[in-house]
């Protein structure tokens, strides 16, 4: 499959997702957000592939933001469809999405891009990187779920002084907030990734996709995430995951999922 704004290398059941547009700080335009999309069904279904991580091009920016030329002159028609339909073919799609996604934060991380950093399951930064939500100096506000995902992470107060002021926070601040899970020197981010990647590799599978849908229960106020916990506890009995894991547990060795 071949792209133009990005990249896809599959090795050693993980896939590199980057984003190459370096001349635009990697900045997310609508052709971009389509190919991600393709990316992510081409990877979704396929077994020789366990864990993605998305990064971005270049050693100054993950992804600094949505492209503000291609929408500068959008109506609120244009700018409600534009959201709606990045929501569905990547934010939400990540979010939801059955296999393990790294965000490597690798320099820049600004609107959209945070946003994109912030549907994936887990954030490693480099110590060179900077986020922020800029859109309110614009006279925008986050349209990619930052509204509703960054106080679910770091909590309401802090959301809403970061969103509101627009000000940028860098990596030491980020971690403090919980917002990533480890800051690495920025030559080691890579490494760090690949070496959390090769750890979800050895546990399974469909106990992942089973955790990642049920945590995402756990921020929607109408069902029942519980119930749907315990079903999905007995569900694991009768899959050949669970079979693996306690045999190779009980038999003292490695399990191979």
């Amino acid at each position: 499959m071949n792209f133009k704004n990005i990249s896809l290398k599959n090795k050693n059941k993980i896939s590199l997702l980057t984003i190459e547009r370096p001349d635009n700080l990697n900045a997310l335009n609508l052709e971009t957000l389509s190919e991600i999309n393709k990316a992510l069904k081409s990877l979704e279904f396929d077994n020789s592939v366990r864990v993605i991580i998305i990064t971005g091009s270049g050693n100054k920016a993950f992804v600094a933001g949505a492209d503000i030329k291609e929408f500068s002159k959008y109506s609120k028609k244009e700018g409600e469809e534009m959201a709606r339909s990045g929501h569905q073919k990547v934010f939400n799609y990540i979010d939801s999405f059955s296999k393990p996604i790294i965000a490597a934060i690798n320099g820049y991380a600004l609107g959209g891009g945070l946003e994109l950093a912030l549907a994936c399951h887990i954030r490693i930064s480099g110590r060179n990187a900077k986020m922020g939500f800029p859109e309110t100096t614009l006279g925008l506000i986050p349209g990619y779920g930052g509204t509703q995902r960054l106080p679910q992470i770091i909590g309401k107060g802090r959301a809403l002084e970061l969103i509101l002021t627009g000000k940028m926070i860098d990596s030491s601040q980020a971690l403090e907030m919980g917002m990533v899970s480890l800051v690495c020197e920025s030559e080691d981010l890579n490494k760090k990734c690949i070496e959390t990647a090769n750890i979800l590799i050895n546990n399974s599978p469909f106990a992942q996709k089973e955790v990642i849908s049920l945590v995402n229960l756990a921020f929607e106020p109408n069902k029942n995430g519980f119930e749907s916990e315990i079903k999905a506890f007995g569900s694991c009995f009768q899959n050949s995951d669970f079979i693996e894991g306690t045999n190779s547990f009980l038999n003292k060795r490695k399990p191979e999922f």
